[in-house]
């Protein structure tokens, strides 16, 4: 059967392409994808191309319904809603590769759980105790989840540190104790301030040279920065004298970081309500308007975007 898919293209772009799916094989289940996240490597992909060193697999971040078992598949009925998949409407997928998500009013669009395991793996590595004061240095959706689900843990202090206003109202709604804009007048200042407040973790989910500097500066002598943001490229810098002067701690909480199988604690997460992508999911669009979608995304033509979800229609 033939389906809608992405392909990023060479030197940057995208475009909607027609790819086979077969039945699904021994051991697997095919999943009939209803909504996929839009990731930032997806961003970064489409500016930079398909042809590029770090080029993103089209989508990562499905939720959908099993539509077809394969021989000798077991604990899984047609129907079941699960986490997996990518922007094909099909994919089928090894039955120990997805994850049941439970009966919930929660629409397709506000269970895109691979992310969110992402953060449960970058929560698990600040390794936070209760009374300890934790910055966040980026206030996109990774970050603003991290902040939802690390406010009940007891901690003294949760600074969001952006260059972005709305983000920062959206991380006091999110749990962050104060919010400052580090492109506002005056922040010099507050730095000063935060480097003498004793800071134990800085979660830097920035992606940036400039977002590594800033924990590097704000970080307690000893403390720890968690690197969950990727510089995306071949080269990043520190001081190494400014890190061994301090004792800096460096974890790099990347998924390959994992400390246990992540995606279960996620699901429960969303399930609960600890962590609700219903603020954070701002844009939703059909796949055949994706390439012009991301356009407009990349080069800021539109605003207030958080985290866009590309749907099939199913709710």
């Amino acid at each position: 059967m033939q389906v809608k898919n992405v392909r990023y293209t060479p030197g940057g772009g995208a475009e909607i392409v027609h790819v086979d799916v077969d039945e699904p094989g021994p051991g697997q289940v095919q999943v009939e994808v209803a909504a996929c996240g839009i990731c930032s490597w997806d961003l970064q992909t489409f500016r930079a191309g398909g042809d590029s060193a770090y080029a993103a697999p089209p989508g990562h971040e499905g939720v959908g319904y099993i539509a077809k078992l394969g021989a000798g598949v077991s604990g899984w009925e047609v129907g079941d809603r699960v986490a997996g998949g990518g922007f094909a409407r099909l994919r089928n997928m090894p039955a120990n590769r997805v994850y049941r998500i439970p009966d919930s009013d929660l629409a397709d669009h506000h269970w895109i759980v691979e992310p969110v395991s992402c953060v449960v793996t970058g929560m698990d590595h600040c390794q936070l105790k209760a009374g300890e004061r934790l910055a966040m240095v980026g206030c996109g959706f990774m970050g603003l989840m991290m902040l939802q689900g690390l406010r009940g843990v007891g901690a003294d202090q949760l600074i969001a540190l952006d260059v972005d206003d709305r983000r920062l109202d959206l991380a006091l709604g999110a749990g962050a104790t104060e919010a400052h804009n580090v492109t506002a007048p005056g922040f010099d200042d507050v730095k000063r301030d935060l480097a003498g407040r004793g800071i134990d973790t800085v979660v830097d989910t920035s992606g940036a040279q400039s977002g590594l500097d800033l924990a590097t500066d704000i970080v307690r002598r000893a403390g720890r920065i968690n690197l969950f943001g990727w510089i995306k490229g071949d080269k990043a810098t520190f001081n190494p004298s400014t890190w061994h002067g301090k004792a800096i701690s460096l974890v790099n909480s990347s998924p390959g970081a994992q400390m246990r199988d992540p995606f279960p604690p996620a699901i429960r997460l969303i399930h609960k309500g600890v962590i609700d992508l219903k603020p954070l999911v701002t844009h939703v669009v059909d796949i055949d308007d994706y390439p012009t979608f991301m356009q407009g995304v990349t080069s800021g033509e539109i605003g207030d975007y958080i985290k866009g979800v590309v749907s099939h229609g199913t709710a």
